[in-house]
């Protein structure tokens, strides 16, 4: 049995949703508007250049779940998913992902993105495995700061070894599918590194390497 394992944003989604759940919380009242939707825009960029500071960006991210119960977010979340993430789904991605689990290969998902928007997410795709960045919790309630490794860059490699050693799964065979030069330390480490509508650093990287490049989205 192979693994196959996928990033998320820009990857098999259309776009990226963390930031597209900033404009949904924008939109909801849930932060000011003018302030979010800045930093917002900032540590987008700073993604995409590879300076994102993960840690900030969580607090970030997290800080509108503050106080508040899983429960009391459920029907936002679930209209974040029917406005926002629906229109990000890709046939292209999804046929891939059938293609994969027809083959008998376990299916994980691994971003950077945190687990209360990703988990649904996953849900939708059909896909039990989730490797995320984790949200702290006390009482039932989100603190709105961050818990454990960032599955970010080398973290994803760093959860990715626990999650092998607790599941039983092995990497020799293993894909990984990314559209980001974020995750190139991960796609050295596997087997079947897959570039997949690449940014430009990543592109060229994998030109360079010879590693496949494919479009989701054409």
């Amino acid at each position: 049995m192979t693994l196959a394992i996928f990033d998320l944003d820009n990857t098999l989604l259309g776009g990226d949703s963390d930031y597209a759940w900033g404009e949904f919380a924008v939109k909801k009242g849930l932060v000011s508007a003018d302030e979010y939707r800045a930093q917002n825009d900032e540590f987008y960029r700073q993604y995409q250049q590879g300076g994102l500071d993960i840690d900030a960006y969580l607090r970030f991210a997290l800080a509108p779940l503050a106080g508040r119960r899983p429960e009391q977010l459920a029907a936002l979340h679930r209209e974040f998913m029917a406005d926002y993430i629906a229109p990000l789904r890709l046939p292209k991605a999804e046929a891939l992902i059938e293609q994969h689990r027809a083959a008998g290969d376990t299916l994980l998902i691994i971003t950077a993105t945190n687990r209360f928007i990703t988990g649904p997410i996953a849900d939708s795709l059909g896909i039990d495995n989730l490797l995320a960045s984790d949200a702290e919790m006390v009482d039932g309630h989100y603190t709105g700061v961050p818990s454990g490794t960032p599955c970010f860059q080398e973290g994803k490699i760093e959860r990715l070894k626990v999650w092998l050693q607790e599941s039983g799964e092995t990497l020799p065979g293993a894909y990984f599918y990314s559209d980001s030069h974020n995750d190139l330390p991960l796609l050295k480490w596997v087997d079947k590194p897959v570039a997949v509508d690449p940014d430009d650093t990543l592109r060229h990287h994998a030109e360079q390497a010879g590693w496949p490049i494919l479009s989701l989205r054409d």
